[in-house]
């Protein structure tokens, strides 16, 4: 019977941690903005033989960052395209509290600071389909 009561204590407690993260994630959502920033690279990286060690270590330490940001629920959502060349292009969709902030995270980005990629900033209109309320 201890032993029961137990882990019925123990399984609320579960419980009200995880609702009272989601609450808070929840409240981030609404207060934050979403942003697209579309990434490209440097025409002299359309060929593969063109990266240098020091390019492949920036970009290294990109895919780190968005990592990280995805694990802190920062950024939403980050890939590329998969055509050659200067058809090609990365997207990162990500919250920010406003648009000053959103270009610091993207100014940021190790491989645009590092000079690989230029980018663009967006401000996005993301829907609930995800889970995301209209901002």
């Amino acid at each position: 019977m201890r032993y029961t009561l137990f882990a019925w204590v123990i399984a609320l407690a579960g419980i009200l941690l995880v609702v009272d993260v989601l609450q808070g994630q929840e409240s981030r959502l609404k207060k934050e903005k979403q942003f697209i920033y579309v990434l490209r690279l440097l025409p002299r990286l359309y060929a593969d033989g063109n990266w240098t060690s020091e390019d492949t270590r920036v970009l290294q330490r990109h895919f780190v960052r968005f990592e990280d940001a995805i694990k802190s629920g920062e950024l939403i959502l980050a890939g590329r395209t998969s055509e050659p060349g200067d058809k090609t292009f990365g997207i990162a969709i990500f919250q920010a509290k406003d648009e000053a902030a959103a270009r610091k995270f993207m100014e940021e980005d190790p491989a645009v600071a590092g000079g690989l990629m230029t980018t663009e900033l967006h401000r996005s209109a993301l829907r609930s389909s995800i889970g995301i309320p209209d901002s």
